[in-house]
């Protein structure tokens, strides 16, 4: 079976670099979709309250077999429950809804600036209770900006351990990810492929026939060389297979930089601005 990297955070926990997101997929499809994604040697299965499916991971994760120690699991924190005590009944909910008694990471999803107060500080206090009773054995981030995590950094006592933001060829979102370097805080790259828009795009497809591979597994695989952590998602068994398939090859310093240089900035962007995303729901 293909060995997946594993990447060491700052808590000394460590995390397989490729997962399983289930972001998107329906509750009814996602008990199979995690199955089969551990069936084909994934380890590391990426959730959130918002998704809808927390109950529906627990059930793949215990019909595959594997023992729950052999599989890292990610979920995050409702928008809808920033506030201590509602993030601490929003935790116990997520544990009860997995079937687990810990968890692998926990995140809050949003750092939403503009709700709440702008408090998002004492909701990252209370994900440090979480570590502290070891009911999440890492706690972090995501979609946090660098103003964000240096507010955390000078008004709390623990650095996230990770933070995960959009990445993909079209927004390298690098000023934060050197951030997160310098701080020892791993980057978890989601919409790895900008939902699916840099697929088409010439410098990737070129690519992906002088190495004989799929325009999804060149990007995957220059996210993966770059470090990011990475949880591509798919209910097609097939692609769920192709995707994991990224450790045969790898890409030139040249293909890096032509890839590198597709990044467009903000104008890139196919998710939400943290800054001013302020769904809560």
């Amino acid at each position: 079976m293909t060995q997946v990297p594993n990447i060491t955070l700052n808590d000394g926990n460590t995390i397989p670099q490729l997962g399983f997101g289930v972001f998107q997929i329906k509750p009814e499809d996602t008990a199979d979709a995690v199955k089969t994604a551990l069936d084909i040697g994934y380890r590391h299965i990426d959730t959130a309250e918002m998704y809808g499916n927390e109950k529906e991971v627990g059930e793949g994760i215990r019909a595959s077999g594997i023992p729950r120690d052999e599989i890292f699991v990610t979920s995050k924190l409702n928008n809808s429950f920033h506030e201590p005590d509602a993030a601490r009944k929003a935790f116990d909910t997520t544990l009860s809804d997995l079937g687990f008694d810990y968890i692998d990471l926990f995140l809050i999803h949003w750092p939403l600036p503009t709700q709440y107060g702008g408090d998002y500080v004492s909701t990252w206090n209370t994900m440090i209770e979480f570590a502290k009773s070891g009911r999440s054995k890492s706690v972090g981030v995501s979609n946090f900006q660098v103003e964000h995590l240096e507010r955390l950094a000078k008004e709390t006592e623990l650095v996230p351990a990770v933070n995960q933001i959009e990445v993909h060829p079209y927004l390298s979102n690098d000023t934060v990810r050197k951030y997160g370097s310098d701080h020892g805080i791993a980057t978890e790259a989601w919409s790895p492929i900008a939902q699916g828009k840099v697929l088409d795009d010439p410098v990737i497809t070129d690519l992906a026939a002088e190495v004989s591979k799929s325009p999804a597994q060149v990007v995957l695989r220059w996210h993966i060389q770059r470090g990011d952590i990475i949880f591509p998602k798919s209910v097609t068994p097939k692609r769920v297979q192709e995707n994991f398939a990224l450790f045969d090859f790898e890409l030139d310093s040249d293909a890096v930089a032509k890839i590198d240089a597709l990044d467009k900035g903000e104008d890139g962007r196919v998710g939400p601005n943290p800054d001013t995303f302020d769904y809560v729901g």
